[in-house]
Protein backbone atom coordinates (compact mmCIF):
# COMPACT_ATOMS: atom_id res chain seq x y z
CA UNK A 1 0.00 0.00 0.00
CA UNK A 2 1.30 3.56 -0.24
CA UNK A 3 2.21 6.74 2.21
CA UNK A 4 -0.71 8.38 3.40
CA UNK A 5 0.53 12.22 4.27
CA UNK A 6 -1.02 14.63 6.62
CA UNK A 7 0.24 17.89 6.90
CA UNK A 8 -1.52 20.57 9.25
CA UNK A 9 -1.27 23.98 7.57
CA UNK A 10 -2.52 27.31 8.08
CA UNK A 11 -2.55 30.03 10.77
CA UNK A 12 -4.36 30.79 14.31
CA UNK A 13 -8.16 30.39 13.42
CA UNK A 14 -7.57 29.04 10.32
CA UNK A 15 -6.39 25.63 10.60
CA UNK A 16 -6.03 22.86 8.05
CA UNK A 17 -5.35 19.36 7.10
CA UNK A 18 -3.79 18.53 3.56
CA UNK A 19 -4.20 15.42 2.02
CA UNK A 20 -4.50 14.56 -1.33
CA UNK A 21 -3.85 18.15 -2.32
CA UNK A 22 -7.53 18.69 -0.67
CA UNK A 23 -7.20 20.65 2.80
CA UNK A 24 -11.57 21.07 2.99
CA UNK A 25 -12.05 21.67 6.77
CA UNK A 26 -11.35 24.57 9.01
CA UNK A 27 -10.28 24.18 12.62
CA UNK A 28 -10.02 26.95 15.21
CA UNK A 29 -6.79 25.27 16.94
CA UNK A 30 -3.80 23.63 15.52
CA UNK A 31 -4.72 20.87 18.47
CA UNK A 32 -8.05 20.59 16.72
CA UNK A 33 -6.49 20.27 13.30
CA UNK A 34 -3.99 17.91 14.79
CA UNK A 35 -6.93 15.37 16.31
CA UNK A 36 -8.36 14.97 13.14
CA UNK A 37 -5.06 14.27 11.41
CA UNK A 38 -4.30 12.08 13.75
CA UNK A 39 -7.62 10.33 13.14
CA UNK A 40 -7.69 9.88 9.75
CA UNK A 41 -3.71 9.10 9.90
CA UNK A 42 -5.34 5.65 12.30
CA UNK A 43 -7.97 4.97 9.61
CA UNK A 44 -5.74 4.73 7.08
CA UNK A 45 -2.99 2.56 9.43
CA UNK A 46 -5.98 -0.13 9.47
CA UNK A 47 -6.41 0.08 5.77
CA UNK A 48 -3.26 -0.88 5.52
CA UNK A 49 -0.91 2.52 4.43
CA UNK A 50 1.78 4.04 5.92
CA UNK A 51 1.35 7.44 7.47
CA UNK A 52 2.81 10.88 8.17
CA UNK A 53 1.36 13.34 10.01
CA UNK A 54 3.57 16.94 10.01
CA UNK A 55 2.77 20.15 12.15
CA UNK A 56 4.38 23.31 12.18
CA UNK A 57 6.13 24.06 15.59
CA UNK A 58 4.82 27.65 17.56
CA UNK A 59 8.01 29.64 15.28
CA UNK A 60 7.01 28.79 11.94
CA UNK A 61 3.07 29.14 12.88
CA UNK A 62 2.08 29.64 9.14
CA UNK A 63 3.78 25.97 8.06
CA UNK A 64 5.94 27.84 5.47
CA UNK A 65 9.08 26.69 7.18
CA UNK A 66 7.93 22.84 7.40
CA UNK A 67 9.88 20.63 6.75
CA UNK A 68 8.66 18.32 3.62
CA UNK A 69 8.53 14.71 4.23
CA UNK A 70 5.75 13.51 1.86
CA UNK A 71 6.69 13.24 -1.84
CA UNK A 72 10.33 14.23 -1.38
Amino acid sequence: MSLACYEIIGRDGEWRVSHDGKADNAYETIEAAFGAAVAAASLALRQGHAVSVTAPNRSTATGAANVEYCGT
